[in-house]
């Protein structure tokens, strides 16, 4: 990934903290659910393609997932599972997991530790995209946020079932934040949920926008090397830069659609 949160950041943008882990993980199941809420909003649904991981924070070796058929507009706390690295369904009321949300999944979380979050759907300037087998260019301030900091999977071999193309995509995935599938869509991940979130749909829309640059039939204008890299990694790509991005979303999810938040916080827990 690009560089870790500049220096002083801190001072001014923080992540909450917790007084048990049962705190921290209804907040995190909280952000999850409202995560699948904005897909759905933003159109990224795609029947019953896509899925959002996260790593639970007492059992990191099992994470967080939509069930399998239910639709992301109409997703609350109590429906997701949480599946072990097997596989295995061991929490949740609902019983069908996405074996390629499985594939995918735990191969990025168990080679990518730093990881909390992943993301990936059938949203359709990333799936368009995808189609080009190319990396996205630097051509506006959004897209310095992805510069040499996304990789490309070109081993398309139709619907993810095996766990060793997850471990491809994983490698293809290395230590960016994002990954364009070829002729699929694009994955990104997150030091948080709320970052991974954020760069899905900003990546989305950088898809988005080169596309648009590029059917003018002009060439358009690159970002240079030096400047993309400072924008990167000291204004809008850090891990904390994608956190706070992602708040306004949060807000208006909260504000739109609280239903979502069907189960009640423990004892003294943060409100946000």
């Amino acid at each position: 990934m690009a560089v870790l949160n500049p220096p002083g950041i801190e001072k001014m943008i923080s992540y909450p903290n917790f007084d048990s882990i049962e705190q921290k993980r209804h907040y995190l199941k909280r952000i999850l659910t409202g995560a699948f809420r904005i897909f759905g909003k933003f159109g990224f649904a795609e029947g019953v393609a896509g899925h959002i991981t996260c790593r639970d924070p007492e059992h990191t070796d099992c994470f967080w997932v939509n069930p399998f058929g239910v639709s992301f507009r109409r997703m609350k706390m109590s429906d997701l599972i949480l599946v072990n690295e097997e596989g295995e369904i061991v929490a949740g009321k609902h019983q069908a997991l996405n074996k390629a949300a499985f594939a995918i999944h735990s191969a990025i979380h168990k080679a990518r530790p730093d990881v909390i979050a992943a993301a990936h759907s059938h949203s359709v300037y990333g799936k368009t995209w995808s189609a080009m087998g190319r990396l996205l260019d630097p051509l506006t301030q959004d897209s310095c946020i992805f510069y040499e900091d996304h990789g490309l999977f070109d081993d398309y071999t139709g619907v993810v079932g095996e766990l060793s193309e997850g471990e491809r995509i994983g490698k293809a995935l290395a230590d960016k934040k994002a990954v364009i599938l070829q002729n699929h869509g694009l994955l990104t991940v997150g030091h948080s949920i709320e970052e991974c979130i954020f760069w899905f749909v900003t990546m989305e829309r950088t898809c988005q926008s080169q596309l648009l640059a590029e059917a003018t039939g002009r060439e358009p204008i690159k970002i240079g090397h030096e400047i993309a890299s400072r924008t990167r990694d000291y204004e809008v790509g850090f891990p904390l830069a994608g956190y706070f991005s992602f708040q306004p979303m949060w807000q208006d999810i909260v504000q739109e659609q609280p239903d979502f938040m069907d189960i009640e916080a423990p004892e003294a827990a943060l409100v946000l």
